[in-house]
């Protein structure tokens, strides 16, 4: 028998019954375990494809993100850019009637009285030259021993019948007195058409296009005393201001984007700032570290840096000063509702209006020059009066 099933091939202990039985068992269970293990490792690797997933997914949405950031950031440093090309340009009128000048010894000056303007003095000067007639402007600055201004001029002398000479030039004086010459008429021509009564009248319209060191007082330092509460170096016209990034950003949009952002001048010590004064920007940085720096000659200047910069705060102080305390006309009021969109402002102009004469008052000479919305409530407003 055993020499038969060796023969066979056949092993005793395993062809049992009980044996066979035993051994499908545990190949059971094994392929049991193994089916546990596969649904197992299926369902690892369907997670494994939804992370997967959700990683590209939150990969775009990241990128798409960034990108849309990066856009705002790029939005308000154009919008910057923009309103800089916008700058407002500081303007006023010079005006005098000189008496007698048909008697003018030679070379005698007659002067204005002195007028402040934008922190300057500035006055009218009449002189006999030869054969003609000198027109001067004198400008001087409150207290300062360096300043640089650059100017666009026009001279006006007004004739019997208001007909009228002009003459137009730019000119930049870097010197402690200022003065611009202009040889206007010949002084025969001068006294037959434009003396009345052998008085002159003279007018200048000056516009300051650039300027610095004109001796504002200031009320806070933001020099090198200010060194070791200051983490970046703002640079204006060769002026360094040292501030601090993290107040500049918590009060403006563009400064957070500027010192904050993703761009390379938030990792530098000193950023040059251009298109605007120094004086400007150190009333401007004033009023937003809570000093009282507006006044008629300065509020326009800090405006134009406030709306430029984003920064409502100083917006809103600049808003209510001209609200409350300002001298300026309505006309001039309206011009800074439309550049700088000061709805209380507009309420309280609209509502001086009362007259189509003070309609025409307010009205510029060339009216494209006005906004379009101020203009529809002016003319709405010239229909109820009638």
């Amino acid at each position: 028998m055993d020499e038969n099933n060796e023969e066979l091939g056949k092993d005793p202990k395993i062809d049992s019954p009980a044996k066979k039985s035993e051994i499908l068992e545990k190949l059971n269970s094994q392929e049991q375990k193994f089916d546990v293990f596969a649904k197992k490792l299926q369902s690892m690797e369907k997670s494994i494809a939804v992370i997967s997933k959700f990683d590209d997914v939150e990969k775009k949405t990241m990128m798409k993100l960034e990108k849309q950031l990066e856009s705002i950031e790029k939005s308000i440093l154009s919008n910057n850019q923009n309103k800089k090309e916008q700058k407002p340009v500081k303007r006023f009128v010079l005006k005098q009637v000189f008496n007698n000048v048909n008697e003018f010894e030679e070379n005698k000056e007659s002067f204005s009285e002195f007028e402040e303007h934008y922190n300057a003095k500035w006055r009218l000067c009449v002189k006999r030259l030869e054969h003609h007639l000198g027109l001067y402007i004198y400008c001087k600055p409150v207290s300062s021993d360096k300043w640089s201004i650059k100017t666009e001029l026009e001279l006006k002398v007004v004739g019997k019948n208001q007909n009228a000479v002009i003459k137009t030039w730019e000119s930049s004086n870097e010197k402690k007195v200022g003065l611009v010459i202009s040889t206007f008429l010949e002084f025969e021509q001068m006294e037959n058409e434009f003396f009345v009564d052998g008085n002159l009248t003279v007018e200048a319209n000056v516009s300051i296009t650039e300027s610095a060191g004109l001796g504002i007082k200031k009320n806070r330092e933001f020099d090198e005393s200010q060194e070791d509460v200051s983490d970046v170096i703002l640079v204006v016209q060769d002026t360094k201001f040292y501030v601090s990034k993290t107040y500049l950003a918590a009060q403006s949009a563009f400064f957070k984007t500027l010192l904050l952002g993703s761009f390379s001048e938030s990792s530098k010590s000193e950023i040059a700032l251009s298109g605007i004064d120094s004086d400007d920007f150190q009333c401007f940085l004033e009023v937003l570290y809570g000093e009282s720096a507006i006044d008629d000659s300065t509020v326009e200047g800090i405006l134009h840096i406030a709306d430029m910069y984003a920064t409502p705060m100083v917006i809103r102080k600049c808003e209510e000063f001209l609200l409350e305390k300002s001298k300026k006309s309505t006309k001039k009021l309206l011009e800074m509702v439309a550049r700088y969109n000061l709805e209380n402002l507009k309420k309280k102009c609209m509502s001086e209006i009362k007259t189509v004469a003070d309609i025409r008052a307010v009205l510029p000479p060339n009216t494209e020059d006005m906004n379009h919305r101020i203009l529809a409530e002016l003319f709405d407003k010239a229909l109820s009066l009638h």
